[in-house]
């Protein structure tokens, strides 16, 4: 398969230097996961939704448990420390749980989308098909809390070859869904250009306990050498560290102890710009231009 031609090969030396607010070197934003999952959404060809067969109660109870307890569990440990949410939100949720929503709105979060449901895969996928999850997602989060969306973060971090000219045709200004850089930076579509958002696998709480299976104290330390190390290279131009989150894992109760002094190291550092998403890339179109041209690169 080419190259689909979304950005230019940029090396990290030589760029246009980016500056945060007040001096800081390194924009720290949390992306809480509030999700919503089906114990028996209908089988996809190319992705199973649970390990075991369907309904899967045992998964879905375990990330029922992130909507029921462990939501408050850390958005208390977040508002405590100054940290807002930018919230990656499976839009069933306003339906399914609004009370979550809600508590998201009365914390002055924002919302963008992570499609309908988590078990939900783009995969396969009409542009036509595509381009009304997307239209949903907006209609839906504006209802439920009186915000429109403005990014994007594909259901279950799944895509199609259209995703991001359908994002810019609806009007949406980022995508979460390239982990190709420490900066936001502009890619290329056929509707216009969007921001490519950095979003994080690596410092994950999935890829944390889950994948790397990481102790509660490794995944703080894992959080904290992030934080560290893009903190020294952005007092050269600005970094962006994001904290991808899902309360089912980071708010268990034997793991947001380590969260909490995380949050409490991050907050009492003079380096740390602790934003939403949405200033972040507000921030940077401030400072970079678009590119010129529409359209895949050649």
């Amino acid at each position: 398969m080419e190259d689909p031609g979304l950005y230019p090969y940029q090396p990290w030396r030589g760029r246009r230097p980016l500056a945060w607010p007040g001096g800081r070197t390194v924009a720290v934003w949390i992306a809480p996961n509030l999700e919503y999952y089906e114990a028996d959404p209908p089988p996809h060809p190319k992705r199973k939704a649970w390990a075991r067969p369907h309904p899967d109660v045992v998964g879905f109870g375990h990330r029922d448990y992130g909507n029921r307890v462990a939501h408050w569990r850390m958005a208390e440990a977040m508002s405590e420390h100054g940290f807002p949410g930018s919230v990656s939100l499976s839009v069933a949720l306003c339906q399914h749980h609004p009370e979550v929503v809600a508590d998201a709105v009365a914390r002055g979060w924002e919302f963008f989308s992570h499609g309908i449901t988590n078990t939900r895969y783009a995969y396969d996928m009409s542009p036509d098909q595509e381009r009304e999850i997307i239209r949903d997602s907006i209609e839906t989060v504006l209802a439920a809390t009186g915000q429109r969306i403005r990014g994007w973060l594909a259901p279950a971090l799944t895509h199609t070859l259209h995703t991001f000219d359908l994002l810019a045709e609806a009007g949406l200004d980022y995508t979460c869904d390239l982990y190709h850089d420490d900066q936001p930076t502009w890619i290329t579509t056929r509707h216009g250009p969007l921001v490519a958002l950095p979003y994080s696998l690596e410092v994950n709480d999935h890829y944390g306990f889950i994948v790397y299976r990481m102790s509660p104290d490794e995944y703080a330390d894992a959080l904290i050498a992030q934080f560290e190390r893009l903190a020294v290279e952005g007092a050269g131009t600005g970094t962006v560290m994001c904290i991808p989150l899902h309360a089912y894992l980071i708010g268990q109760p034997h793991r947001i102890g380590p969260f909490r002094r995380v949050l409490k190291h991050i907050a009492a550092d003079p380096r740390a710009w602790i934003a939403k998403a949405s200033d972040i890339v507000a921030a940077f179109r401030a400072q970079v231009p678009p590119p010129q041209s529409e359209g895949a690169v050649a």
